[in-house]
């Protein structure tokens, strides 16, 4: 026998597989359905301030106040941000007010045709300036404590940068600096993208198709693989739940105001401008230098989407002296839903907010 017999698929075997899948499949589906109307965001909150389509939230507390200075959390505009508080034990969020602290978050909605004009400097200098300003009104404090996620870190060294008054300690998650990292999946994707005729054809950026691009960037880890796995899990309601909140979170995708996507494709994946100071909001230059309160840095070794080499330049960028790195051997989606997350990452943030009061 040939090592090409051996190797060989028997039909016979493919095709038992292949109906035993099926039933599985079939069997599931009543699961499914079940599961359709799943709710996500398992903290209490409260809308504390409106402006266009932007809310800014307060979490009511569930712990002994830490006496650690409000936390404002900037998320990223390409996915909502309840995967911060997805459900009861998959919640940075409730970790964070388990351990005393004062949490605000900033959920940027869902643009229209109305904001296809907005541009970075609306919502950094604008937005988040404005949500920021109403944090310090109800404390009668001068600066906060920032907390920048994905493109929201970004966001959020940018206006760190440009009012360090402001900030008492910064903390960056799954956040890119570099942008042109030979790791980069999504930076080489972009860099064939004509942004230009997208944002004119359109005005803004279809949120369904920019999904897309994300998972055609591992496409079998984050399709195929994952659909497999399904059937394994199906008779278990609690497991199908956690699967439908994963699934409704990927797909509910807010389009982007056009305006602010050419810019933020322009400025920073392909100039690369905050690795060479050259970035400008609002006529001013976002000097990285100026950022000198404390940084933490947190960032997934397997990260696809930030790779640590976006990440990991951030320590020679910045002005401080107090700069930490927290890596932790995690996905993009894992820093936010992993058990080791859960347990290392909100405990870590805490103490190292508490050190500095």
């Amino acid at each position: 026998m040939n090592d090409r017999t051996k190797t060989a698929v028997d039909p016979q075997v493919a095709m038992q597989e292949l109906i035993d899948f099926s039933q599985k499949f079939a069997q599931g589906i009543p699961a499914l359905q079940a599961a359709a109307g799943v709710e996500v965001g398992c903290s209490d909150k409260e809308a504390v301030y409106r402006e266009d389509k932007v809310t800014l939230y307060r979490y009511k507390p569930i712990a002994k106040p830490a006496g650690v200075t409000p936390l404002l959390i900037s998320y990223a505009l390409v996915n909502r941000p309840y995967m911060m508080d997805l459900q009861q034990d998959r919640s940075l969020i409730r970790r964070l007010l388990e351990q005393g602290l004062d949490i605000y978050l900033i959920d940027w909605g869902y643009p229209d045709g109305a904001d296809r004009f907005l541009d970075l400097d609306d919502y950094i200098n604008g937005y988040l300036h404005n949500c920021l300003q109403y944090v310090l009104d109800q404390h009668g404090i001068d600066a906060a404590n920032l907390l920048g996620v994905c493109q929201g870190g970004t966001f959020s060294l940018c206006y760190t940068a440009l009012h360090p008054e402001r900030i008492k300690n910064l903390v960056t998650m799954v956040t890119p600096v570099d942008f042109q990292t030979p790791e980069n999946l999504l930076s080489k994707w972009i860099q064939d993208v004509d942004v230009n005729a997208m944002v004119n054809a359109g005005g803004n950026v279809s949120g369904e198709m920019l999904n897309f691009a994300y998972v055609s960037l591992m496409p079998f880890r984050l399709m195929q693989q994952k659909y497999v796995s399904l059937v394994d899990i199906l008779k278990d309601p609690r497991q199908v739940e956690n699967f439908m909140r994963m699934e409704k979170w990927i797909f509910d995708s807010p389009d982007q105001a056009g305006e602010a996507f050419r810019q933020f494709t322009q400025m920073f994946y392909i100039d690369n401008s905050l690795m060479k100071g050259t970035a400008e909001l609002g006529g001013e230059r976002v000097d990285l230098k100026k950022i000198t309160r404390p940084v933490l840095n947190v960032f997934g070794r397997q990260d696809h989407l930030v790779p640590p080499s976006a990440s990991i330049p951030l320590e020679r960028c910045v002005g401080t002296k107090d700069y930490t790195a927290f890596e932790m051997d995690v996905g993009h989606i894992g820093m936010y839903v992993s058990g080791k997350s859960q347990k290392q990452l909100p405990e870590t943030i805490a103490r190292w907010l508490k050190e500095r009061e």
